[in-house]
């Protein structure tokens, strides 16, 4: 399974649903670096040093950081969906059983 990194504004409920379907998710309030204004460059380089791949629903900034550093463990750009049950299985579809090493995957609500 994956090893992920949620942003500070990843729902938390989507986080446990990973976690239930056998992901390894980190939040960044876990780290203690929650409500600090993180850059998302500090939040990928953070995941990088970890080998864990970004959870966010921070697109557009997310989409363009991997164009410009586009070495990472992956970055996983999803679209806000209340239903966070199947939002996170959307994910787990997504992520599949390969390597997250460089890719940017999108995950939209349906």
């Amino acid at each position: 399974m994956a090893r992920l990194y949620a942003n500070e504004n990843f729902p938390l409920p989507v986080v446990e649903t990973l976690r239930s379907l056998g992901h390894d998710v980190l939040t960044i309030q876990e780290t203690g670096r929650g409500g600090q204004a993180i850059s998302d460059e500090a939040v990928l380089s953070f995941a990088v040093g970890a080998k864990r791949a970004v959870l966010t629903l921070n697109r557009k900034h997310f989409i363009q950081l991997h164009g410009r550093r586009p070495r990472h463990f992956g970055i996983i750009a999803c679209s806000f969906d209340a239903d966070f049950e199947k939002q996170g299985r959307r994910i787990h579809d997504a992520i599949g059983s390969e390597s997250l090493e460089n890719r940017l995957i999108r995950v939209n609500r349906p």
